[in-house]
């Protein structure tokens, strides 16, 4: 193999032998047609050797004074189309630690400065590639006369340029096509190609300084394996930075840059070592190590450590996450006027875009959705969760049972069901009862007591609504009723018809507040149909009837638990281009959708779902508050809930379709559920995903809402008030009202219990939200109270 200076052409044309035998132009057996052929050929090229030395020599002439500089000037001058800037550069997305989620490139390059490679790296390539660089100006005439030859002898490109400055310029050329028309004319085998490169290597010389040139070059050259730059090639082959080479990974990498193909280490690992022996050589030559130095490296096997870098989301640890931050980046016009301006900044820009995702978060809601529903269960249902924080829109998490890529392999899907269409191709799913909240919103925002009560019949007749264009919508031959989790015929109040989730219930009350006062509260929640459209506003709004998206959901209900200040979700917080300048992000918009006491009262009434409601039992050891959602026919089931932490959406259906495929009797992996409530899969995926999430993270209370909403009661039913005799009056009453009752002070008593302490309450038993009287005891010379057994009481009653 050749050793020389300018041995190398670089030229990235990695399907070619390394070892090729020159080609004879003409022998016994050349065809007369060839012989033709041959002769048309050195005729060509006597005429463009000619013009080249003219060319070689006109520059060198021209800046050393000499009379032909202005024959020389269209040459010497920078050509107008020159352009120099970035090269395409790999993009990662962050999570919010900082941790990479996923890598996109066009070619996997990471630019780095000259002072970040390795200086026995740089020698090496100068070495084998072009050793009187720094000596020689823009076009080294002996390399360049010697590889038009064989270029134009054997009807395609055998050599590149011959010096790094050309070879940065060719690769320059390659690089910048976007078509392929423009990529033929980059490797086009002509003349007129190689002069345009010799012009535009001149202009590149007078540009930059040697040092520059070769920073480009070197970050510019293909590698093999996918790499782009040297920095690229010492992480896909080494596993280190540039800056980290050593003597004999260093020679390997300048050895692979002439054929990348045929010297990639990984899939001719013999033939590497041989160019890398052959590089070391070269250094030994040249003085830039001792010749026992080269032999010492020589007998060195090839170490790698290969790092394998994807491109995309599908080997990501958070897939759906990661493709709902790149179709924000496809989709939003911000990034790019069209789609092919944004995926060029995407996959070139060398972006670094950090995101919201919570990795605890994250690992949290994969298990929980993952135990309950697994990728590949019996049923083929499938499960999807969004997590967002109150009073900033950022999502935390994004989960789908499934894993990223097509859906003709079982466990796996492109849809992402936690996101909206645009950031998905999800058209959303039913929501069922968790549209309830935004009936129950409206209707404290209009000032209605939590004792508000309505009678909830057994059937309802969905007439008497208006839309908000003032239009009579229902259907008077309609029959709406309760669902299985449900109860009807009687009044509830508020509180009572939120916790039992009772159907007619909610289509009274949306009657009572307005169907379009409901349906504005859910639009300035952010709510909307998963395909973009405007929520569909019938009686039966409050049911749930729209398609929407777990993401868009959480979303709204975190807007409850940070007290009415509702953020749209975002998934990125900054974007740095490759030059580390900042580009504009969307923003989550927060404003206050809703009044602050309003929000605490939905709280209020929305905690009770946990407590006492259809999800008893999946509170999480801390304030918080939800809805569950069972769509008709158990089509889908759906749980929301939120703390002034942390929001969350779970939805569980069939992508088959739910109406289809509906979950009355579910059996999944050996494990029957019979008929799927929103409490059934979903609520106990939200509530192990959420003590997940939240582990570590002190518990925020929710602000007890005014006393106005208490005007007609709790709207509980009564209770057993908890027995605070004997307890001192301020502890007494700091427990009734932890328990939702106001308190108030009576006159005080002759008892026997301690002076100080309480001695009567009263009434006995009343609905939270009542007032309880306690009245504080003088002293001995009351009743005498006894114990079971007969004896004087004495102590504090347990």
């Amino acid at each position: 193999m050749p050793n020389g200076a300018g041995d190398g052409g670089g030229n990235g044309n990695g399907n070619r032998s390394p070892v090729r035998r020159r080609r004879r132009l003409l022998t016994a057996s050349t065809t007369r047609a060839e012989k033709l052929r041959a002769l048309r050929g050195l005729g060509l090229l006597g005429g463009v050797a000619g013009l080249l030395i003219a060319l070689l020599v006109l520059p060198t002439a021209c800046t050393a004074g000499v009379n032909a500089r202005d024959s020389a000037r269209w040459f010497d001058s920078a050509p107008a189309d020159l352009d120099t800037s970035g090269v395409p550069q790999r993009s990662r997305i962050l999570a919010a630690d900082g941790s990479t989620l996923a890598t996109f490139f066009y070619q996997n390059r990471v630019d780095v400065p000259l002072d970040a490679i390795a200086p026995i790296a740089r020698k090496a390539v100068v070495a084998i590639e072009d050793s009187r660089f720094y000596e020689h100006g823009a076009i080294d005439a002996q390399g360049t006369l010697r590889a038009l030859v064989s270029d134009l002898g054997n009807g395609e490109v055998t050599q590149g340029g011959s010096g790094i400055t050309q070879q940065y310029v060719k690769n320059l050329l390659l690089t910048q096509a976007d078509s392929a028309a423009e990529r033929n004319a980059a490797k086009e085998i002509s003349a007129a190609r190689k002069i345009r490169e010799l012009r535009y290597a001149v202009a590149v010389e007078q540009r930059y300084s040697k040092d520059e040139i070769l920073r480009r070059y070197l970050n510019i050259a293909y590698y093999g394996a996918g790499a782009y730059g040297i920095e690229a090639a010492s992480r896909r082959y080494f596993s280190k930075h540039a800056s980290q080479l050593d003597l004999a990974e260093a020679a390997l990498l300048a050895g692979v840059v002439r054929y990348p193909y045929a010297y990639d280490p990984t899939r001719h690992p013999e033939a590497a070592r041989e160019r890398r022996d052959t590089v070391l050589e070269r250094m030994a030559d040249l003085g830039y190590i001792t010749r026992a130095t080269a032999a010492a490296t020589e007998r060195q096997p090839v170490r790698l450590k290969v790092q394998d870098v994807k491109s995309g989301c599908v080997t990501s640890s958070a897939p759906f996450f990661c493709d709902y931050v790149q179709r924000e980046i496809l989709a939003n016009p911000v990034f790019g006027a069209t789609p092919a301006t944004r995926e060029r900044l995407l996959k070139r820009g060398g972006l670094t875009i950090r995101t919201t995702l919570d990795r605890r978060a994250q690992k949290a809601a994969q298990r929980a959705v993952d135990a309950a529903v697994p990728a590949k269960n019996s049923a083929h249902k499938a499960a999807a969760e969004a997590m967002v924080e109150p009073g900033t829109g950022r999502i935390k998490a994004m989960v789908v049972d499934r894993r990223l890529g097509s859906d003709k392999v079982r466990g796996k899907t492109w849809i992402n069901f936690a996101a909206d269409a645009d950031h998905g191709s999800s058209i959303g799913m039913q929501a069922g009862s968790t549209f309830k909240a935004f009936t129950l919103a409206a209707a404290l925002d209009q000032g209605l007591p939590f004792g508000t009560r309505l009678m909830a019949p057994k059937e309802f007749t969905p007439v008497g609504y208006r839309d908000c264009k003032g239009r009579r919508v229902g259907d008077p031959s309609a029959s709406l009723h309760n669902a299985g989790d449900g109860e009807g015929g009687k009044p509830f109040s508020i509180v009572t018809g939120t916790q039992h989730s009772v159907n007619t219930f909610f289509l009274a009350l949306e009657k009572k507040v307005g169907l379009c006062p409901t349906v504005k509260m859910a639009e300035k929640l952010g709510m909307r149909q998963a395909t973009g459209a405007p929520l569909q506003q019938y009686p039966s709004f409050t049911l749930g009837i729209n398609q929407v998206s777990p993401v868009r959901l959480a979303a709204a209900y975190a807007a409850f638990g940070a007290r009415g200040r509702y953020c749209s979700p975002i998934a990125i917080t900054q974007i740095t281009d490759a030059a580390g300048h900042r580009l504009k992000v969307p923003s989550a918009h927060c404003g206050q959708a809703i009044g602050k006491e309003t929000a605490d009262a939905v709280n209020y009434v929305l905690s009770g779902v946990l407590t006492k409601g259809t999800a008893a039992g999946q509170g999480i050891g801390r304030p918080a508050a939800g809805k569950t959602g069972t769509v008709d026919d158990f089509s889908a089931a759906w749980f929301a809930g939120y703390t002034p932490d942390l929001a969350s959406a779970v939805w569980v259906g069939d992508p088959r379709g739910g109406y289809k495929h509906p979950m009355t009797d579910l059996c999944m992996d050996g494990r029957c559920y019979g008929p799927v409530y929103g409490a059934t899969i979903p609520a106990p995926i939200w509530h192990r995903s959420m003590v997940g999430a939240l582990a570590g993270t002190p518990a925020s209370p929710f602000v007890r809402p005014p006393s106005r909403f208490f005007s007609k009661g709790s709207g509980e039913e009564s209770a057993k008030l908890p027995d605070v005799r004997g307890m001192k009056v301020e502890d007494a009453a700091a427990k009734l009202r932890g328990a939702g009752f106001e308190v108030r002070i009576g006159g005080a008593v002759k008892s026997d219990y301690p002076k100080g302490t309480v001695a009567e309450v009263s009434p006995s038993s009343a609905r939270p939200g009542g007032t309880v009287t306690l009245r504080p005891s003088k002293g001995a010379g009351g009743p005498k109270r006894r114990d079971e057994a007969g004896g004087p009481r004495r102590g504090i009653p347990g």
